[in-house]
């Protein structure tokens, strides 16, 4: 059965672009990259990523697969994308609740998981980005995080006489600018593609679920689904759980980027994808373990007015069904993802 089914407009409309590109291009010795398709797993609807305005080149993706591992995004070059969003970890991390920043300073929210990017259309834990390609920006010139300027970054590739041939080879140009980093973070970010998970291979066929997965998929449709949708298991929504505000942190989530009070304590509904390594959980890193997670629903969602109506009457769950549920989520651990010698760096 194919997995797969291509996208074949984006297929043509990446290797127009690539060729509009290096048609201008000043230098004659320049090849063309070799451009990629980006196929969509089968029975998945269309990402929602442009990428009529970034063509997936072999290129670019090594490129943009080098700067994420590049400790030189922080201002003391100690801290890389790559540290806090580790392969084998769900790319997260999983030591500590909030992401560690220059400094020995401390973020104020835990890492989300980078899978399945492509069809996201806000990203961060209160979604103050709507574009992949302006994310990374947030993180490189956090103060608490990796505390630099994107002129400095610019500046510290240029220098090395090893980026302006990549750019060369990846854009047609040797001029390294902010939107050219971007968009080369962007093609390596985009293949971050979960979809080989033990679920996957039951929903295909290809495996069986054991009685207790079994038990758990049927509790998580019958508890879970409304928030957490297949196949990308979030509905890419902003809730408010239920979870009192922290008193160090006094992290309102989206009202801060919204100004909009009934988004006070809204947050990202987080794929649940790879959820059995991206502990610890929720936008604060509160909960250790998935059962800590599961009391929370149960017994201890705050009954506020801005509580989402789907938790605030609290979520049942005997502990026998927490066991259940625990062993369905531990389907979605994809290791070819996490495992993928092509995305991880030499």
């Amino acid at each position: 059965m194919n997995k797969f089914k291509t996208i074949w407009v984006i297929c043509f409309l990446t290797t127009v672009a690539v060729l509009g590109i290096f048609a201008c291009r000043k230098s004659a010795d320049v090849e063309l990259p070799d451009y990629l398709s980006f196929e969509v797993p089968k029975g998945w609807p269309m990402p929602s990523y442009p990428f009529h305005d970034n063509p997936l080149t072999e290129q670019g993706f090594e490129l943009g697969k080098k700067l994420f591992h590049d400790k030189r995004f922080s201002v003391d070059n100690s801290i890389s994308c790559g540290d806090c969003h580790m392969q084998h970890e769900g790319f997260t991390h999983n030591d500590h609740g909030l992401a560690h920043g220059v400094n020995n300073q401390s973020s104020t929210r835990n890492p989300p998981g980078l899978i399945n990017l492509a069809w996201r259309n806000s990203f961060n834990w209160d979604g103050r980005f709507n574009k992949l390609d302006e994310q990374p920006i947030h993180p490189i010139t956090a103060p608490n995080e990796m505390g630099e300027t994107m002129a400095n970054v610019l500046k510290k590739l240029r220098d090395d006489p090893e980026y302006p041939v990549l750019f060369l080879q990846a854009f047609g140009t040797r001029n390294i600018s902010e939107a050219s980093v971007l968009k080369a973070l962007s093609q390596y970010m985009l293949q971050i593609v979960s979809f080989n998970s033990k679920y996957d291979k039951v929903k295909r066929g290809e495996a069986s679920f054991t009685l207790s997965e079994q038990f758990g998929y049927e509790i998580f449709q019958q508890k879970c689904i409304s928030c957490h949708t297949e196949p990308f298991f979030t509905d890419f929504s902003f809730r408010n759980i239920g979870m009192p505000i922290d008193p160090g942190l006094r992290d309102v989530g989206r009202m801060a980027v919204t100004g909009n009070k009934e988004d006070s304590l809204r947050f990202m509904v987080p794929s649940l994808r790879n959820v059995q390594l991206t502990f610890p959980y929720g936008h604060d890193g509160r909960f250790p373990t998935l059962i800590n997670v599961f009391d929370h629903y149960s017994n201890r969602v705050v009954q506020a007015p801005g509580t989402d109506p789907l938790v605030r009457n609290r979520i049942s769950l005997t502990p026998f069904e927490m066991g259940q549920l625990q062993s369905f989520l531990f389907t979605l651990t994809d290791s070819t993802v996490l495992q993928n010698h092509r995305l991880r760096h030499h």
